[in-house]
């Protein structure tokens, strides 16, 4: 490719003005987020948070702990899922997973982590891999879904949303004839997605063992449970009075929701905190602590981690046969 023909030097010179740039672009984008939200000033937030002593040395501990086992489990899942093509150790797992958030930090709906973690392997894994991060970011989302649709199901029956239900069954025939097409799709083997035919697509996933998608299914659940939990936990926190059971039924429709409003992630934390301020209004929690509580859950799972993912990306290494 045209990045292999260049000198040695070249290439390095290259390599690390992309790693600096990504590096200073996404602790840029922290820093406006934080700095000029206009749904939540940062400093009336930190302020609030003083003044009230929220936070123990405990309480920290704990969150910290919750955001390091929500990250550990995801770690171990990419582990599982890339052993179907290669054996890469955990410390591999964890470069390619933090750096990969940082690297995607700028990108649309995190598009970039495909990219950015298929770059750590040599080029004719890289098809593979972007795959596998699919099919991992597809066991989250099915996860998402099947708690989603419980807890909205719930939530209309105790508060009564006022659903339309015939815009929601129009909703549901379109994606009907999307189903039937895509499943017309599926018979045409000149059909591709990125240079693999729908056919070789499927082949893929038969391939993939039962046991790595149990376990990879398994740790998107806990996974799921412990970061529900510790947005339950921060409500609690806040002096916010509701069992663990209301809470999730709230959270995880919350989850849905800002899962399936089409977004790019520049904008996932705006769609989040208002789709988050309207369902907690619902059971009287006030939007300060709403927003709040959506920052700090920003901040534990997203910004702390992509700091530390900053140090894998400025030390990355382009895989040996040094083709991109």
């Amino acid at each position: 490719m045209y990045f292999a023909s260049l000198p040695y030097k070249t290439k390095q010179f290259f390599l690390v003005l992309i790693k600096l740039s990504i590096v200073v672009g996404a602790f840029y984008f922290i820093y406006q987020k934080l700095t000029e939200n206009d749904e939540l000033d940062f400093h009336v937030f930190i302020d609030f948070l003083k003044e009230n002593n929220t936070f123990s040395t405990k309480t920290v501990l704990f969150l910290l702990f919750l955001t390091l086992f929500n990250w550990f489990l995801e770690i171990l899942k990419w582990k599982a899922l890339v052993a179907t093509i290669e054996n890469i150790s955990f410390k591999n797992a964890l470069e390619q997973s933090l750096g990969s958030l940082t690297a995607s930090l700028l990108t649309p709906n995190r598009i970039g982590e495909y990219g950015a973690k298929a770059i750590y392997y040599t080029l004719g894994k890289r098809k593979k891999i972007v795959l596998l991060n699919f099919l991992g970011n597809m066991m989250q989302m099915g996860t998402t879904i099947v708690f989603g649709s419980f807890g909205l199901y719930l939530l209309n029956s105790k508060y009564d949303l006022n659903i339309d239900y015939f815009k929601v069954s129009r909703f549901a025939v379109i994606i009907g004839v999307v189903v039937l097409f895509a499943i017309f799709g599926l018979k045409q083997k000149k059909f591709k997605i990125k240079g693999f035919s729908i056919e070789r697509l499927v082949q893929f996933y038969k391939n993939i063992s039962a046991k790595t998608k149990i376990i990879g299914q398994v740790l998107s659940v806990i996974r799921y449970l412990v970061f529900s939990f510790q947005f339950y936990y921060l409500l609690t926190i806040f002096g916010v009075n509701v069992s663990y059971y209301n809470a999730m039924v709230v959270i995880t429709t919350m989850y849905l929701l800002a899962s399936i409003i089409p977004s790019v992630f520049i904008f996932d934390v705006v769609i989040k905190s208002s789709v988050a301020v309207y369902l907690f209004s619902i059971v009287g929690v006030n939007d300060f602590t709403t927003l709040s509580i959506v920052t700090l859950m920003w901040l534990l799972n997203f910004v702390l981690p992509s700091v530390f993912g900053s140090y894998y990306v400025l030390n990355f290494n382009l895989p040996k046969d040094n083709n991109l």
